[in-house]
């Protein structure tokens, strides 16, 4: 008689259980863009010294340290080389959903470097991002906010903290420098 009374109790239980163990892995929706006063309009990174820069009407808004492909010295030649891509390009997307926390996307190659590269018959590779952390991270106890080298295939990563600022201030179009 009792076990009959228990039983859905411990079906709810273990229901809610479920539901709340799911709604702590889901992915959190992205920020939302700032208002347009906000805004930066150009991102320059520096190579060697290992920072970000946000500008808005040639004002320096903020500086970010960061980690580059992991082998970085020198302009991105073809796929798997490791080398983070020289020049300047454009914010061509913004993906809250990537394997990485936060990312937005370069609009490498441009015309010139894939031409370049399939005159050597290489490819110049693609999916260059400024991204957060991978979100494997999260699951790992006593993970560190930033790994601490160069690691990634030569996007430019950050904290998820910085990523999500930049996030905030970086529309579609943006103005991305990467000098040596």
């Amino acid at each position: 008689m009792i076990s009959r009374i228990l039983f859905p109790f411990f079906l709810i239980l273990i229901s809610i259980i479920g539901f709340l163990s799911w709604q702590s892995r889901a992915i959190s929706a992205p920020p939302s863009l700032a208002s347009n006063s906000e805004r930066i309009d150009h991102i320059v990174v520096e190579k060697a010294a290992r920072s970000l820069s946000l500008y808005r009407g040639g004002a320096l808004v903020k500086r970010y340290s960061i980690k580059l492909g992991f082998a970085p010295v020198g302009q991105k030649a073809q796929e798997g080389d490791g080398k983070t891509p020289e020049g300047i390009y454009r914010i061509n997307r913004r993906n809250g959903r990537s394997k990485y926390h936060l990312s937005l996307g370069l609009d490498y190659p441009l015309p010139a470097q894939r031409r370049a590269a399939k005159a050597k018959g290489i490819n110049p590779g693609g999916d260059i991002f400024i991204h957060g952390q991978p979100n494997q991270l999260k699951n790992i106890p006593l993970a560190p906010s930033r790994l601490p080298h160069d690691w990634t295939d030569g996007c430019v990563a950050l904290s998820n903290d910085e990523i999500e600022e930049i996030w905030k201030l970086t529309p579609i179009g943006t103005k991305v420098e990467i000098l040596p």
